[in-house]
């Protein structure tokens, strides 16, 4: 795989942990912590927060940032950070990207973008690398 290749990691969430936000009104906000698992695209696991707002199912924006530990498709190793969000009822406003400067070991200049889709298996990022 070309460095510049675009592929999918499909994930499983694992561990999901509501939390009270300190000083926040948890009728417009909420927080987790979360755990997953890849099963596709990349050979590994992250940890990662997540804050929220809204409650009518479909209508909800979301943030989030989480560190991705594994295998890449290309065979570099190592982790990274991702911070991703969007308003749940508009697909054209989700929007990923890798956290300049997170990366380790083989990925130590990994850039580019990292953005959630969902199809008709669950959820998956599509990552775009930067050469």
């Amino acid at each position: 795989m070309d460095k510049a290749d675009s592929f999918i990691a499909r994930f499983q969430i694992t561990e999901w942990n509501e939390t009270e936000l300190p000083g926040v009104d948890g009728a417009w906000a909420g927080g987790a912590s979360m755990q997953k698992s890849f099963t596709e695209g990349i050979t590994g696991s992250s940890a990662g927060l997540f804050v929220s707002s809204g409650e009518e199912e479909g209508s909800r924006a979301y943030v989030a940032v989480e560190q991705i530990t594994g295998t890449l498709p290309d065979g570099r190793s190592g982790s990274f950070t991702v911070q991703h969000g969007g308003l749940e009822s508009k697909p054209e406003s989700w929007f990923g990207y890798i956290v300049p400067g997170t990366g380790t070991d083989d990925l130590t200049s990994i850039a580019g973008t990292a953005v959630i889709s969902h199809d008709e298996t669950g959820a998956f990022f599509t990552f775009r690398l930067e050469p």
